[in-house]
């Protein structure tokens, strides 16, 4: 199958102003294809007679206009074939391993013509059911002795986990410490046998040893628990481990290991220090670097660990690519940062949080895995040097993502695809091929492409020496004749030396103008230019150079482009006048995917926010934007409460990397803060601000709980009425008994003041005599008198 692109129209605009075709002023075919993937060659014999000024290189439109006849006029085009393109397969265990397919094409070919864009399609799919490799690699230095008893029946338990991922799987074990030399470990001849000897801690253990293979991979998980309660620890002296020199020998020694070509190979690097790094070695005298060679002994064991220098990590991701191996970090929580830092070093590698005692370690394995087959990212091997390559993946979402080589947050069975730009910047050597591969990280399946380039025009084939048309002193090639030494013209009639005044006339770009520019010397009715040693000058009237171009920093084009006759040729990636502008995006797109957070423009492969507030490398920075606190407020709810439309932990994660405070009493008196809140689904309330810290990270500042409004008790209301009730009526009788009281003591006093003045009265007025009654009754008196004295005795 064969894809040939569509003629690029991208230089029309030339016609307009400056035709870059005909700027240089070319004299052959080859020549003028490398000028611009627009421009075409006229290789007819006839063409431009009469003309003062010919030019066989320009625009096909143009040529046409000219006369050229379709047949002779050169313009090849890139085409694509592509040679094996297997379907993807849906399942890996129980197909033979040529049968399983994970990317689709699997081998194409490229034919190129410099200059000219062009594209291709891939497919890539993580098949359910793949067999799976996995090689527990642990550190066996003392402080790891807690770990080992943990993990003397893990082949068992692991066995039956992941036997809930794939049907095929098969389990290896090997150990290592530390290199046997000072500084690195205890030396003196005391410790040979046993380096604890005088550690009252724990006074017995194994001789130091580097790395130590100690069983291949195998579908018998019994064989794993048996040969790790044969292990014992051993001492090293310094607190880093020899845990590179373990992975790289792990790597590298395939056949020894046993890794399968048909199976994903997981390396589980389990420690709780930090390793040694290239150069260190040089602390015991190891100077020679590590060569990247398998050196395992007859016993298995590492026999260069006291010879060559600690690995370095370009040469430890090279190694791990190259043997399709993901490489799992199992470390302390106090190395987590340390070694997260070295995964953005090494292609395909995760990092997990190991517990003290290692018994989370299955649980750590399984996540580690999903995360790994939840994402595809795509490298390139062997990359040609002339050629420019630029990705666009359309993940599980439908949306391309230009700049971008990798899908994640994938299901198993998922299909992603990427489309590939590729561009050649110009000629290899006559009858050179080039190739490259393309494949995922971590798997067996690639994309081979095999490239040719088109820079030479077909009419060579047919090139005439000492043609009649050449005066039979020239080579006649794609209509131009080609003199011989001492000969010139456009049919080699003039001799070198030969000046006439009829001739400079030709030389002149018009009347007044200088012969050939002053660059030149006029001969045979054409302009032979002088040399600079600035650079070529060129053109009919030697009106160009390849030197007078713009430049950025000093630097002509910016380093970027061709100089052709005073205007840069930019290459695939840049433009502006001097190149200095790149047409990169990867670089504007925000942790969500969109470009510049879709609050600016990518120019120049930098964001400019254009919405006010906003800030950061991809404008995601905004406190004061309207969406601030919206955008905010999903990675609360996912990050605190699990809940929200980022609920997803991976998405989650990879969405909301801003740090976030939870306190018990909001403070908004920050005047650099934004007071957001929002109401929860059960009609409460949360709140949280949003601020930048000086170090441009984004702080969130929310309460632990939202506010909730609780409802009135009965009883409580009950009581509240009544007991108000009673109140004012106790009020209101207490105040008009205090009415009563102060009206009743004012009577009384104007009573008494009433009675003193009236006594006052009778007492002083002396016409006033109290009056005195006498009563007589005789009958009364003589009738009872006697019987009254009688009673007195």
């Amino acid at each position: 199958m064969t894809m040939t692109m569509p003629p690029s129209t991208g230089c029309q605009s030339y016609a307009k102003g400056l035709n870059m075709c005909m700027s240089g002023s070319t004299t052959s075919c080859e020549e003028c294809l490398l000028i611009h993937p627009s421009c075409a060659w006229c290789a007819q014999e006839d063409f431009g007679r009469g003309r003062t000024l010919t030019s066989r290189c320009d625009f096909i439109q143009n040529l046409q206009k000219r006369g050229c006849d379709v047949q002779f006029i050169e313009y090849p085009k890139s085409s694509i074939s592509i040679l094996q393109s297997r379907p993807l397969s849906s399942k890996g265990s129980g197909w033979t391993p040529y049968d399983v397919v994970q990317i689709m094409p699997q081998q194409i070919s490229l034919s190129l013509r410099p200059g000219e864009q062009t594209w291709f399609g891939l497919q890539v799919r993580q098949v359910e059911d793949y067999p799976v490799d996995l090689y527990y690699l642990m550190d066996l230095s003392l402080s790891m002795k807690d770990d080992l008893h943990t993990i003397r029946n893990l082949g068992t338990k692991l066995a039956q986990e992941m036997g809930k991922l794939t049907s095929n799987f098969r389990l290896g074990f090997g150990s290592f410490v530390d290199k046997n030399v000072s500084p690195f470990s205890y030396t003196a001849p005391k410790y040979h046998e046993n380096p604890c000897n005088g550690y009252k801690a724990f006074p017995n253990c194994v001789p130091t040893f580097g790395f130590r293979h100690i069983l291949s991979l195998t579908d018998k998980v019994d064989r794993f628990n048996e040969e790790v309660q044969k292990q014992m620890v051993s001492r090293n002296r310094d607190a880093p481990e020899g845990g590179f020199d373990a992975i790289l020998q792990a790597a590298v020694c395939k056949s020894k290991i046993g890794w399968r070509k048909e199976a994903y190979h997981l390396l589980v690097f389990a420690t709780d220090d930090v390793p040694h790094l290239a150069l260190d070695g040089r602390l015991g005298g190891l100077v020679q670097p590590h060569d990247g060679q398998c050196h395992l002994n007859e016993n298995n064991e590492y026999s260069a660990s006291n010879k060559m220098d600690y690995p370095s990590l370009a040469l430890l991701g090279e190694k791990l690519a190259e043997n399709n191996i993901f490489l799992i970090f199992a470390v302390t929580k106090r190395l987590y940062v340390i070694y997260k830092n070295f995964t953005a070093l090494i292609p395909g590698t995760t990092v997990e949080i190991l517990d003290q005692d290692s018994k989370n370690v299955i649980q750590l394995i399984i996540a580690a895995y999903s995360n790994i087959r939840s994402k595809v990212e795509l490298t390139v091997w062997d990359h040609p040097e002339d050629l420019s390559l630029s990705f666009t993946a359309t993940c599980q979402d439908g949306q391309p993502l230009p700049g971008l080589r990798k899908c994640a947050d994938l299901k198993i069975g998922d299909t992603v695809s990427f489309n590939v730009s590729v561009e050649a910047r110009s000629c290899p050597p006559r009858g050179t091929d080039q190739t490259f591969t393309i494949k995922p990280v971590g798997f067996k399946d690639r994309l081979e492409v095999t490239v040719d380039y088109m820079c030479d025009c077909g009419c060579t084939q047919t090139a005439q020496t000492n043609s009649s048309i050449c005066s039979s002193i020239g080579t006649y090639n794609c209509g131009t004749c080609h003199c011989e030494p001492g000969y010139l013209g456009a049919h080699c009639e003039c001799q070198e030396g030969e000046a006439s005044s009829m001739y400079l006339s030709a030389c002149r770009e018009a009347e007044g103008k200088q012969i050939c520019s002053g660059r030149g010397e006029c001969s045979c009715n054409q302009c032979l230019c002088y040399e600079s040693e600035f650079g070529k000058i060129y053109g009919t009237f030697c009106e160009c150079d390849d030197f007078s171009c713009a430049r950025h920093k000093g630097i002509l084009c910016s380093g970027h482009g061709e100089c052709h006759c005073g205007e840069c040729k930019c290459h695939a990636g840049y433009i502006g006048d001097n190149c200095n502008c790149s047409t990169e995006t990867s670089s504007c797109i925000s942790d969500d995917g969109q470009m510049c957070s879709g609050r600016g423009n990518c120019v120049c492969g930098r964001c400019h926010c254009t919405e006010p507030g906003a800030f950061g490398d991809t404008c995601e920075k905004c406190p004061t934007c309207p969406d601030a606190c919206g955008t905010k407020r999903e990675c609360i709810e996912c990050r605190l409460f699990n809940s929200g439309r980022l609920a997803d932990n991976q998405t989650c994660q990879r969405l909301c990397k801003d740090k976030i405070i939870t306190v018990e009493t909001l403070k908004t008196e920050d005047p650099g803060a934004v007071l957001c809140l929002y109401k929860t689904d059960n009609d409460c309330v949360m709140k949280f601000t949003y601020s930048e810290h000086a170090s441009g990270q984004s702080i969130l500042t929310a309460l632990k709980e939202p506010e909730c409004a609780s409802g009135p008790d009965a009883l409580t209301v009950l009581l509240a009425v009544v007991g108000s009730i009673l109140l004012v009526g106790v009020v209101l009788l207490a105040a008009w008994k205090l009415v009563i009281t102060i009206h009743d003591r004012r009577e009384f006093a104007r009573f008494q003041n009433a009675r003193s003045r009236a006594r006052y009265e009778m007492a002083s007025n002396p016409l006033y005599k109290q009056p005195v009654s006498t009563h007589f009754v005789e009958t009364d008196f003589n009738m009872y008198g006697k019987s009254y004295n009688g009673g007195l005795h």
